[in-house]
């Protein structure tokens, strides 16, 4: 499907923003609600002894089901049986390792194993789909979250197709686990939403509404209006699939209440997990529909900076998975965002290098300076443009730093410009606070790495952005940040745009 730059962001977003939530939540795992303004970290720990960091089995399970869904994009098959049996080979072979596997969900994959043994064969989708409805006729209780909480990445598959056709194909992903039609619908709701969000920049969890029978369409609203009024804490009984929603739903729309824009995701996330019990599962939920809705440029780099969890992913690579699925083309090995290399020949002078005129421990330059990154001793690296999987080389996963940056005057081809340029700044402080070398760069080192070298330096030097800018064209002549850039440096020297100076505080708490 052919998406604007804005619909990519938002596609990228729904995965990370829920690993986001996921490693958030992790290590509050079944503890009581926290107090207002309790802070909220991916300390890891909890229950299952997660590290810092690290998603738990919400997005372990997603990842199968955003890879299934890839490859089968390319012959149009979506959730297709063969993609469905796909996932339930990966779930299979991931519940043998995993450090954690809800009960119902565990209790499934064990049955559908000795289906497929009793057969002679590999597990399918059938078999799982067999041991779930087993499940529900035995105990009339299998409307845990299990299957709410891996759903987002469905949505991603059909952007282009109609809601309805997303609902029943939410359906039946559902019932490989969880067979109960109170999960069934909820995924539906929840894909239905995350898919408007994308399309829309939209937050509306009653946009499925529409696409159910009248007697369950009118139970679920009763559902949502309270949440909608409600705290996540107020859902006691966050396991069962109905409360998780609730939770999740309330989350957003509480923290939406005093913030708009980026810092609504990571209140909503944060509001989540304060609400205490299964934590990791509702910040999930909540994150995929907030990241659908403000993107992946709106999740903070702190918490992208070392997120990471099965199968030995890392934030980069569900960007990635995101992107992919939302165009409906497959992998692409050969472009961006998973191509090793980005091809910048056409841009002329790329080598442009010097010192940062308030921080000699800073280098800005252009992409032609990342071959020198060895040479310079550089220990960080914070990037400003597009780059190639093997473009930044001799530097660790958590200390490059990337951010979607357009070098565009056209307010609306950036998210979140103002919010990005500080994370970017707030980035080089937190590297350099850490006592490591950095290299600030974009392509040639003309508008977005002075502009946000101008931040940095004002941070540093207690000095004005503009001054700060002043400096910079002393060392750095061809400096020329484009008028939108100029503009928020202008804003954030008056206070007007808030989010890129707290951005720049926050490196130094």
């Amino acid at each position: 499907m052919k998406l604007n730059p804005l619909q990519n962001d938002r596609t990228a977003g729904v995965m990370v923003a829920m690993a986001a939530g996921d490693a958030l939540g992790a290590g509050y795992e079944f503890g009581a609600p926290l107090p207002d303004g309790a802070e909220v970290t991916m300390k890891g720990g909890g229950p299952f002894g997660f590290a810092p960091a690290e998603w738990t089995d919400d997005t372990s399970m997603a990842i199968p089901i955003a890879e299934a869904l890839l490859e089968s994009a390319s012959d149009g098959g979506s959730s297709s049986p063969a993609a469905l049996t796909a996932v339930v080979r990966a779930w299979s072979s991931w519940a043998a390792e995993a450090k954690d596997v809800g009960a119902q969900t565990s209790a499934v994959i064990a049955a559908a194993r000795r289906l497929a043994a009793a057969a002679g064969r590999e597990v399918e989708a059938a078999d799982f789909t067999a041991a779930a409805s087993d499940f529900h006729a035995r105990t009339g209780r299998s409307a845990g979250n299990g299957s709410l909480m891996r759903t987002a990445p469905l949505a991603l598959a059909y952007l282009d197709r109609e809601p309805a056709e997303l609902m029943a194909a939410a359906g039946v992903l559902s019932a490989l686990t969880h067979a109960d039609p109170d999960a069934q619908e909820a995924c539906g709701l929840w894909c239905v939403a995350i898919r408007h969000a994308v399309l829309t920049g939209q937050l509306d969890v009653r946009a499925g509404l529409p696409l159910l029978p009248a007697a369950r369409a009118a139970l679920w609203l009763e559902r949502i209006e309270p949440a909608e009024r409600s705290r996540s804490r107020d859902f006691t009984r966050n396991g069962w699939v109905v409360e998780a929603f609730q939770g999740a739903c309330s989350a957003i729309q509480y923290a939406g209440l005093s913030v708009v824009g980026p810092a609504h995701l990571r209140a909503a996330l944060e509001e989540a997990v304060r609400g205490g019990r299964d934590t990791d599962t509702v910040a999930a939920i909540a994150g995929g529909l907030v990241g659908a809705a403000y993107g992946y440029t709106a999740v903070p780099f702190e918490w992208r900076r070392r997120l990471h969890g099965w199968p030995g992913l890392r934030a980069r690579d569900l960007m990635v998975l995101g992107m992919e699925l939302g165009r409906g083309e497959g992998r692409r090995h050969l472009s961006w965002p998973r191509a090793e290399r980005h091809d910048y020949s056409m841009w002329g002078r790329t080598d442009s290098l010097v010192r940062h005129p308030h921080d000699d421990g800073v280098w800005l330059g252009g992409i032609g300076s990342l071959k020198r990154v060895a040479e310079l001793g550089v220990d960080a690296v914070v990037s400003l443009c597009r780059l190639g999987t093997s473009d930044v080389p001799g530097v660790s996963p958590e200390d490059h730093a990337t951010f979607w940056v357009v070098d565009s005057a056209v307010e609306g081809d950036n998210a979140h410009a103002a919010f990005v340029l500080g994370e970017a700044a707030a980035a080089v402080e937190r590297f350099r606070a850490e006592g490591k070398t950095v290299l600030l760069h974009c392509v040639r080192a003309e508008s977005r790495t002075p502009t946000v070298a101008a931040l940095y330096g004002a941070r540093v030097a207690g000095i004005s952005p503009l001054a700060a800018l002043e400096d910079l064209r002393r060392v750095l002549p061809g400096a020329r940040p484009n008028p939108l850039f100029l503009r928020l440096l202008e804003d954030a020297q008056a206070g007007g745009h808030p989010a890129a100076t707290e951005a720049t505080a926050a490196a130094a708490e």
